[in-house]
């Protein structure tokens, strides 16, 4: 993200060490199999808009991204506390992937 900020680190970061080693090991498996990584792991949510899913205990946990190529851009991290995600955390990724892409000059997705 622009200025150094990472919505993704931020949130793992809040995270307990145990709870976010998990979940990094899990941003591991996307960075091995990228869009080949299945249900119930990964899945589209709108457009190019991805998630990938994981669940610790009760607690369910989302990672936004998109790909540029074959690189993943994970826009940030949530916890899940609905069935559906988030309009407003669909919108935010959309935000994100916006800024990242006019900053490397690809133009501006609309969705």
């Amino acid at each position: 993200m622009r200025d150094g900020f990472s919505p993704t680190d931020d949130f793992l970061d809040s995270l307990s060490a145990k709870v976010r080693g998990k979940l990094e090991k899990w941003i591991e498996q996307l960075e091995i199999h990228g869009p080949n990584l299945p249900r119930p792991f990964a899945d589209t949510v709108r457009d190019k808009i991805r998630e990938l899913r994981l669940r610790w205990g009760s607690n369910h946990f989302r990672f936004l991204y998109f790909f540029v190529g074959k690189k993943i851009v994970i826009t940030h991290g949530f916890l899940k506390k609905t069935a559906q995600v988030p309009e407003a955390e669909i919108n935010r990724a959309i935000r994100y992937m916006n800024d990242f892409l006019i900053r490397l000059g690809k133009g501006d997705i609309q969705l």
